[in-house]
């Protein structure tokens, strides 16, 4: 299960290099470090979490599980930073192209995540997975909380 995340992250990577991205391996372990017992990895991309296209020191691993968002970045001497969006709490995703990076806006309940520095070419990818899995696990939530 740990490799899982790591795999499909080396894939997006590969797929789409010129995303900003690096000690994805440290990343990837703070993500492991959070997966639920049965949360299965569904896609896995990177990009910087912030608005300002110079600064590339905040590599985050963005993971879209079964149950929900993840975002986890190791930071360079000690600590991480982790987010979770949960289906509930997912409101809209903007996606931005530029020249050669782009941009996805995840608005939420509580606050905008922004995720730059991803490869033009990896956008329409990106909002898809990330679209249809939230519409199908908002789906999912409300039908199960419906009668609470």
């Amino acid at each position: 299960m740990k490799d899982v995340v790591y795999q499909k992250v080396r894939e997006f990577k590969k797929k789409y290099p010129l995303s900003i991205s690096w000690r994805l391996r440290k990343h990837c372990d703070i993500i492991n470090m959070h997966l639920n017992p049965g949360e299965k990895v569904v896609y896995a991309f990177t990009a910087q979490k912030n608005d300002n296209p110079l600064d590339i020191i905040t590599t985050n691993v963005i993971v879209l599980t079964n149950e929900r968002i993840l975002l986890g970045q190791k930071r360079l001497l000690f600590g991480y930073f982790f987010t979770a969006i949960t289906p509930d709490l997912f409101n809209d995703l903007k996606v931005n192209m530029g020249i050669i990076w782009g941009k996805i806006y995840i608005d939420t309940i509580k606050e905008l995540v922004t995720l730059s520095n991803i490869q033009k070419e990896a956008l329409p990818e990106i909002e898809t997975n990330i679209t249809r899995y939230m519409m199908e696990e908002k789906k999912k939530y409300f039908a199960k909380n419906k009668g609470k």
